[in-house]
């Protein structure tokens, strides 16, 4: 569970509830002590700056950025400095931005002067407090507030591209963000904590809509006596290290190498290649949330493991959502409406499970973890907690809670956060309060819950409600910090009490948490999956899509459940397979459709899961595939000897303004035609090796005949797609080789599920320029498909000759029965004899 409404635009703005005093005795170990003072790090003096002249260095000179050759900034104010780090190399010109103010706060608004004309962008920005959306543009005022990632593009006049790269980081125990003026100027936010907002008149918003993803928001600040008194324990006048910029020819090596180096320089988080991948990936899994919301019980999960097990689609993971613990609310009025605002304000009061799970069909929650796996497979359960306890925290008053040194306290939002979309959740908690836990106790809290929950057979947790943090920091020293203490900590537990780093991270997309994941291996890439809200549904997939830019380098995002029976299950399931991440869905039992299931899931109950995350194509970064009526999204990833891309028509059923029912969006329906190339495959280099001359062999999954599906393209060329509003294609695009000389062959895989090359192990020959045989590793059951420019002499699996059919577009294919192995892998082998 992570669904949370929005309320209307421009929500006013206001002082929150008096805040008690903290009544801790100590200041946990690791927070920043109180002082204002700049933090002690390397100066912004000249020498700082100083850089090689170079085509691919950064360089900051008379108020002009210049990267990779080309001036990105100009107009840079004088208090802006650049700094090249010393400890790690940059060969493509890797720096630091940041900026001095004339007296220290605990946050500041620096401007970065205005972007140079040439340059297009890509933000990453939280339209939300949980949630990152993308949206694109050319000028500064329409770069977001809360923008976590700026990706921007300029062409020569020859067409050769260079991509920078703007990431607002943290530095030191304060959060940097970017975001653009009416002035035209590109600044970024530093800021250290929570804040009471005084004099609220003389601060200023502009909200603007516009045709770029559907939000953007400038923001004109007044600054008059102290109007943010953020934490005033954590003040600064320097910001140092605040905006890592780095440029490129290639966008995709651009990022990883990027995340890489800045997971050395700051030492707080690491890059995905570094964290230890839970196995569970690897399996169909379920999760309880939209099957039964909060009245989850075992009875049903029961009834839901039996029904998708009996149609041939065993989930061996299973997610139980919200729902199974012991929570109050402690809010009691006639108004039912009043109740109805405290459902985020629910608090929990103890670890073990509520009564649900304690009676006549099963003993205790071990009971139950032990008969579902014993009876239906499942070989992981995961189980949802928040963050902080529950939504609303934890009740302070009970004995099973008090050993933590709980405290209430009225979280308040950034100005940042207010400025796109206001919370139902966030609002509901600022009203009620959150029931905190000591920092210096947060360990002993969750080891306490996951001790049990391991104890009882559980092997990971789903951790909800992680930004709130963010909201919180005064006191703790800080949102940086206070997040820091409580993701160290659930780190420590999850590796303590689970096996295989069993955690998945949920609304959790603030850099204080991206940025603070030494450990955590995977995170949600988007707002909830929403079946009931029709004109979301192609948002979703192009928001998980650009979000794994960022995400994937960190994480394997996780594009969420979906429903198997449901009008946009096709599309939902074919981007899924491309995602890289997990697949699970939400169906309540017994409403399932096996004919979309089967198409993501060996009947053992294995997912055929590509090498990366899966991410728009380069020439979709700039483009916007919801709104602009003229643009496809296609989606890449890698198999192990193959390449993937989806392409999918999210225009004309939904837009970028999410929910607001009285502006209703109508949703149309319009045809695109775009283009495809093998080449939009990136790395392909990975799995191509040195005998493979730029040939492909390209599948389409979803046409309707065999010649109709195949298509022989070189790397380069090109091919037309045209698909309408709400449909996809899916392409294998297979590398073609020359066998013995004579044979020209390109495997596709299992051609009946919408990964076919995902189901390839591996593949090898032995023989002579007079007969070939061609040897596979492929799991099955399924239908095997492969382009072969001859027909072969003879097929057989698993040592048994089997019928085959070839035409002459060089299509080949025969069935993989049930195999008698345990992980279902079948030995293929395809002889050829020279004519």
């Amino acid at each position: 569970m992570a669904m949370t409404g929005t309320a209307p635009w421009r929500s006013p703005l206001r002082a929150p509830p008096p805040t008690p005093s903290r009544g801790y005795n100590s200041r946990p170990r690791g927070l920043v002590p109180a002082q204002c003072r700049p933090w002690p790090r390397p100066s912004l003096s000249s020498a700082a700056v100083a850089c090689p002249r170079s085509e691919e260095m950064a360089r900051l000179e008379r108020g002009s950025l210049v990267v990779g050759g080309r001036e990105l900034l100009e107009r840079a104010p004088p208090s802006v400095a650049l700094r090249r780090p010393a400890v790690v190399a940059s060969p493509g010109g890797a720096a630091f931005l940041g900026a001095t103010a004339p007296a220290p706060s605990s946050r500041h608004v620096f401007s970065l002067g205005t972007l140079a004309s040439g340059w297009k962008w890509l933000s990453l920005f939280r339209f939300k407090i949980w949630w990152m959306i993308p949206t694109v543009g050319e000028d500064a005022a329409g770069v977001p507030a809360e923008t976590q990632m700026l990706l921007l593009e300029s062409r020569s006049e020859a067409g050769a591209a260079l991509y920078a790269l703007m990431l607002p980081v943290l530095d030191g125990g304060f959060r940097a963000s970017l975001q653009g003026s009416p002035e035209n100027e590109l600044q970024f936010c530093f800021e250290s904590g929570r804040f009471i907002l005084d004099l609220l008149d003389s601060e200023v918003f502009e909200l603007k809509r516009t045709a770029n993803f559907g939000i953007s928001v400038g923001i004109s600040e007044e600054y008059s006596g102290g109007l943010f008194l953020g934490d005033p324990e954590v003040q600064t006048l320097e910001a140092v290290d605040a905006v890592f910029i780095n440029s490129g020819d290639n966008p995709f090596k651009l990022m990883k190498e990027s995340i890489k180096m800045l997971s050395k320089i700051k030492g707080t988080f690491s890059h995905i290649e570094d964290k230890e991948i839970p196995a569970n990936l690897d399996w169909f899994g379920w999760c309880t949330w939209d099957a039964f919301y909060k009245s989850v019980n075992p009875v049903g999960i029961e009834e839901g493991l039996k029904s998708l097990c009996e149609g041939g689609a065993p989930p061996r993971f299973l997610i139980i959502d919200d729902g199974w613990q012991e929570t109050v609310n402690g809010f009691k009025e006639v108004d039912e409406a009043f109740i109805e605002q405290t459902v985020f304000a629910e608090r929990l009061i103890d670890l073990t499970e509520n009564d649900k799970f304690r009676g006549e069909t099963c003993k205790n929650l071990g009971d139950h973890v032990k008969k579902i796996k014993e009876h239906y497979g499942v070989k992981y359960v995961y189980i949802w907690h928040a963050l902080h306890g529950y939504w609303g925290g934890v009740l302070t008053t009970p004995d099973a809670m008090k050993k933590y040194n709980p405290q209430l306290v009225y979280p308040v939002q950034s100005p940042g956060n207010v400025a796109n979309l206001r919370d139902i959740a966030m609002d509901s908690l600022e009203k009620f309060g959150v029931g905190i836990i000591d920092p210096a106790m947060i360990y002993d809290f969750y080891n306490d819950q996951h001790s049990y929950l391991s104890s009882v057979g559980v092997d990971g947790v789903k951790v909800d409600v992680q930004n709130v943090m963010e909201t919180l920091g005064k006191g703790f020293g800080g949102r940086v910090a206070l997040t820091q203490k409580y993701q160290q900590a659930l780190e420590e537990s999850i590796a303590r009490n689970f096996k295989g780093n069993n955690l998945i991270c949920c609304m959790s997309h603030n850099t204080d948490s991206i940025f603070s994941s030494l450990k955590s291996a995977v995170a949600r890439a988007s707002e909830d999956f929403m079946p009931q809200e029709p004109t979301m549904q192609t948002l979703h997939i192009a928001t998980v899509a650009f979000n794994s830019l960022l995400l994937g380098e960190i994480f394997i995002p996780d594009w969420d459940m979906f429903h198997s029976k449901h009008e946009s299950a096709e599309f939902h399931g074919a981007a899924r397979a491309l995602s890289g991440g997990g697949v699970y869905v939400s169906d309540k039992p017994g409403v399932h459709d096996f004919s979309v299931l089967k198409k993501l899931v060996l009947p053992d109950g294995l997912i055929l899961r590509a090498k990366h995350a899966g991410r728009p194509t380069r020439d979709c970064l700039f483009n916007d595939p919801v709104m602009d009526g003229k643009s496809l999204l296609k989606i890449w990833n890698l198999n192990k000897f193959s390449g993937v891309i989806g392409v999918f028509n999210c225009q004309g059923a939904g837009n970028w303004t999410y929910p607001v029912k009285e502006n209703a969006h109508v949703p149309t329906t319009v045809c695109i035609t775009g283009d495809l190339s093998p080449s939009d495959v990136e790395l392909l280099e990975e799995i191509s090796g040195d005998d493979w001359n730029g040939e492909t062999a390209v599948f389409a999954f979803n046409s309707s005949t065999p010649s109709g599906s195949l298509s022989r393209l070189q790397k380069h060329q090109t091919m037309d797609v045209s698909l309408s509003t709400m449909t996809c294609e899916i392409y294998t695009i297979a590398l073609i080789k020359v066998f013995g000389g004579f044979v020209q062959f390109a495997p596709f895989g299992l051609v009946n599920m919408y990964n076919s090359g995902g189901a390839l192990e591996n593949v090898t020959s032995t023989g002579d320029c007079s007969e070939i045989t061609i040897q596979i590793q492929c799991r099955g059951p399924g239908r095997f498909g492969a382009y072969s420019a001859t027909r072969p002499e003879i097929c057989s699996v698993d040592e048994h000759e089997v019928e085959f059919k070839h035409t002459d577009d060089g299509f080949l294919a025969f069935d993989l029965s049930h195999g008698s192995s345990q992980d279902n892998l079948r030995n293929i082998e395809i002889l050829y004899r020279a004519s």
